[in-house]
């Protein structure tokens, strides 16, 4: 970001150069803070649900970095006069959600807003020789994707009214997933707002590669696809595709709706790993890495 001051610290392992999931900060040679923030407006209708969906996603930050989340600080914007038991329900959702992942409430700070918007600020722990980062994807690896997309049509169409209960409940069950991961990847990024092709280009400028993915075999929500194709597409996800495509290059036709649920912006989406070997049976193998080619990113 140019123009912003910035003090200069050799100890600053990750800034925002490299549009990277969260900043890294080396203490010791054996130790190094990973710090993140993420909050955001209801997208479910269950409080405690938002609560502990708001965590997770909060949390994945840090996982996508190979850290481990230490301690929490929540962000809340509540109306003055808001139902209060619906306020204790998305504290308790979220609050649950860090006991599960073994982050420690220290905290938080709230104000009074309109709109309700709610999430954390999350610190962890990473040995700086095992620290993951978008910029870390070398030509050879396996691309490997660890949730399906498509919460952003789904939660648009729970919006319109035309979203079937059991497609909505597998959205939530996905968003609820922690994203810990046991994987030794050279590159790692979590898909979040910007959808899978728009981490996907952070990582592959970041990392100086193309990223050829094969769009058939990017796992998708049930119930996805149908939303996609009628049009219960979220205002991000065309933003997205305005912001990225010049970045993308298809080598062949690939079907309207799938196209655009791989700009659908992600609430608490899985990791996009680049690993340097296939991954154990159960992953989801959405690609490769190469040299950099025609484009950052190829559809294939």
């Amino acid at each position: 970001m140019p123009g912003i001051p910035r003090l200069k610290d050799p100890n600053l392992l990750v800034g925002f150069d490299t549009a990277d999931d969260a900043g890294v900060f080396k203490l010791t040679p054996e130790c190094a803070l990973v710090q993140t923030a993420d909050f955001f407006t209801p997208i479910v209708d269950d409080p405690a649900t938002f609560g502990a969906i708001a965590a997770a996603n909060a949390l994945s930050d840090v996982y996508a970095m190979g850290g481990r989340p230490l301690t929490a600080l929540s962000i809340l914007c509540y109306p003055a006069q808001g139902d209060l038991d619906d306020l204790e329900a998305i504290l308790r959702g979220g609050a649950e959600k860090l006991i599960e992942a073994g982050c420690v409430l220290a905290g938080g700070h709230s104000v009074n807003d309109d709109e309700i918007k709610f999430g954390y600020s999350i610190t962890g722990l990473v040995h700086p020789d095992h620290l993951w980062t978008n910029a870390g994807a070398q030509p050879g690896d396996t691309l490997v994707l660890t949730k399906s997309l498509g919460t952003g049509v789904i939660a648009t169409a729970l919006k319109r009214g035309i979203a079937a209960p059991d497609h909505v409940e597998g959205a939530i069950q996905s968003m609820l997933g922690l994203n810990r991961c046991a994987l030794a990847p050279h590159g790692a990024t979590d898909i979040t707002g910007f959808g899978l092709l728009g981490h996907a280009r952070e990582m592959a400028l970041a990392s100086g590669v193309t990223l050829e993915i094969d769009a058939l075999a990017v796992p998708l929500l049930p119930g996805a696809l149908h939303y996609a194709a009628g049009g219960a597409q979220p205002g991000g996800l065309k933003n997205n595709r305005e912001f990225i495509s010049g970045c993308v290059h298809a080598r062949g036709i690939i079907p309207a709706e799938l196209e655009a649920l791989l700009y659908d912006p992600q609430t608490s989406g899985g990791l996009l790993l680049a690993l340097p070997g296939p991954p154990p049976e159960g992953y989801s193998v959405i690609g490769r890495v190469t040299e950099r080619a025609e484009a950052p990113l190829v559809l294939v």
